[in-house]
């Protein structure tokens, strides 16, 4: 038995993009093209347009930007839509950790089965708008943690906080004490 979930971004509790229009969006950027987009992905045009105006309607501004004759025509995603593409891409990595990860499901109440747990102090917090870097000086040396701004905030992480690091193979996960 398997889990399974499905994400979207929602905006003021209304539905902002899930995978199709995340989709949609990456393909827009890749292509440079509404239509070699809908190609790309065996949509009609036409869906792919509405979708388009479903996601701006959510938003309340535009996600593409067409620019009509001369050699530098083309579709192109406005930076909020780089935002939420970036956004829903980090959400979806958390998503898929948590799910396909054994240990969370035994760890939630904070009962860790990782080995690999170190005390520290965190020396400084670099928070960008959606991924942060958490410094955390475990004696001898520093190591960082790239962690979601959201995960910083619920967290409440500081400069001088004891936080455990927990190292996987291929991650720094932090439980505040």
């Amino acid at each position: 038995m398997k889990a399974r979930t499905k994400l979207w971004l929602t905006e003021d509790g209304k539905p902002l993009i899930g995978k199709g229009k995340s989709s949609l969006l990456k393909a827009i950027d890749e292509e440079k093209s509404l239509n070699r987009a809908c190609k790309k992905l065996n949509i009609s045009y036409k869906r792919a347009w509405l979708m388009l105006k479903k996601i701006e309607k959510s938003a309340g501004r535009p996600v593409v930007i067409s620019v009509r004759g001369g050699n530098k025509q083309g579709t192109f995603l406005t930076d909020y839509a780089k935002e939420i593409i970036a956004e829903y891409e980090v959400q979806m990595k958390i998503l898929h950790e948590t799910v396909d990860d054994e240990t969370f499901w035994e760890g939630v109440g904070l009962k860790i089965t990782a080995r690999n747990q170190m005390h520290g102090r965190v020396v400084d917090v670099e928070q960008g708008d959606v991924i942060s870097k958490v410094k955390i000086r475990i004696e001898p040396t520093v190591i960082t943690s790239v962690i979601t701004t959201e995960a910083v905030e619920k967290l409440g992480i500081k400069k001088e906080d004891e936080v455990l690091a927990v190292v996987k193979s291929t991650e720094v996960m932090i439980a505040k004490k």
